[in-house]
């Protein structure tokens, strides 16, 4: 009721003092906070109440105010771009570094850097301050890169096991043909190299003609038993187009044919 009063019947030539008071007096009577302190609503009308005092703009205790009532509200980083639009508290450090500590713990390095860097162009006071909390900041997103390449797999092992491929599994050879189940042959290093000398060693119209994938072409020089390999169809998300198929009788009269 005393600060209230004050307030209310204030007369002096610094009306910021009072609501400071009044603020880390609650802060104090009420250090949990909660709907007792009523800590939100008085920081609210504090800044309605001061907002157009431009003296108080590069004043900390100001900034400070703005700061708090800012953890109040749904979206800090609302307050802090109003801040800079109407240059509230753009000289102080502090606000640089609670708007880059806010994007840093929302996982935004690259947008608290450039606060940071904003801060310092400004030449925002105390600047060693703000230079000591950047290179904080940077020691931090560093280790964090660092721990975040350790987990990630190794590029050159990667590299390695492209380079050497390995033999498949029985497990994962998947077989071919309906009736004579037939595993594929998956060859590695040199039985690779000694297959491609021998496909090299066909005619060109034959390997040209393999090579199609639309249809096979049957050798009637090869073993007997084999079998055209069956396409397996892949899962699709939607129908595919109709197609036409091969063998299959046009549409016409029932009651003629046999």
């Amino acid at each position: 009721r005393e600060f209230e009063s004050e307030i209310r019947f204030y007369s002096g030539d610094d009306p910021l003092d009072v609501w400071d008071r009044y603020i880390k007096w609650t802060e104090q009577t009420f250090p949990q906070g909660g709907k007792e302190s009523n800590l939100a609503a008085i920081l609210e009308r504090a800044v309605k109440a001061l907002h157009d005092q431009q003296r108080y703009y590069k004043d900390p205790r100001f900034l400070n105010l703005w700061l708090k009532f800012a953890d109040y509200c749904n979206e800090p980083l609302d307050v802090y771009s109003y801040l800079r639009s109407q240059e509230i508290g753009t000289t102080l450090a502090l606000l640089y570094i609670t708007w880059a500590e806010v994007l840093e713990a929302r996982g935004s390095f690259k947008k608290a850097d450039l606060i940071f860097q904003e801060g310092l162009q400004r030449k925002a006071e105390p600047l060693d301050r703000l230079q000591s909390h950047h290179r904080q900041f940077q020691t931090r997103v560093s280790r964090q890169t660092l721990l975040g390449l350790e987990e990630s797999p190794d590029k050159d092992t990667d590299l390695l096991e492209a380079a050497e491929p390995q033999r498949s599994s029985l497990v994962d050879l998947k077989g071919r043909g309906k009736k004579n189940m037939k595993a594929p042959v998956s060859r590695v290093g040199d039985a690779l190299k000694s297959v491609n000398q021998t496909r090299s060693s066909q005619p060109l119209t034959s390997r040209q003609l393999s090579n199609n994938p639309g249809f096979a072409v049957f050798d009637e020089n090869s073993a007997s038993g084999a079998e055209i390999p069956v396409t397996t169809l892949q899962p699709w998300a939607a129908p595919p187009v109709p197609r036409a198929k091969e063998n299959e009788l046009r549409a016409g009269p029932w009651n003629s044919g046999r």
